[in-house]
C-alpha cells in the first residue's frame, strides 16, 4: 500500500535548487516549479547520476554527465542520451513539510 514519507523541510526546496533524497532506499530528486512541488527518481537511466546534482531550468532537469534531459513535473524524458521516462511520484506540503508519496 503507498504511504507518505517525510523528504525535507518546506523551506529547503528552492525554485531551481533541486534537493536529493533518500525514502526507504529510494533516491528521490525534490523540485519547487511555480510554487509547486515534484518529486521524480533521482537516477539518471542512462549513466546513473544523480539529476538533483544537475542544472533545473523551469520544470527541466539536465543530467549533470551527458546532458540528458528530463521534465520535473512528468518524468518524460526530453533529450537524449535519456533512455525513457523518470517515475515520478506524488508531492504536498503539510506542517511545514514536505511529503513525498511511495508505492508499498
Amino acid at each position: 500500500m503507498a504511504a507518505w514519507h517525510k523528504a525535507c523541510k518546506e523551506g529547503a526546496l528552492k525554485e531551481g535548487e533541486p534537493v536529493g533524497v533518500k525514502i526507504d532506499g529510494t533516491p528521490i530528486g525534490l523540485y519547487r516549479v511555480g510554487g509547486r512541488c515534484y518529486a521524480v527518481n533521482d537516477i539518471c537511466n542512462h549513466e546513473f547520476a544523480l539529476l538533483s546534482s544537475g542544472l533545473q531550468e523551469g520544470e527541466v532537469i539536465e543530467c549533470p554527465l551527458h546532458a540528458a534531459r528530463f521534465s520535473v513535473v512528468t518524468g518524460k524524458c526530453l533529450a537524449a542520451p535519456g533512455e525513457g521516462d523518470l517515475a515520478t511520484y506524488d508531492a504536498k506540503v503539510e506542517g511545514g513539510e514536505i511529503l513525498v508519496k511511495l508505492p508499498g
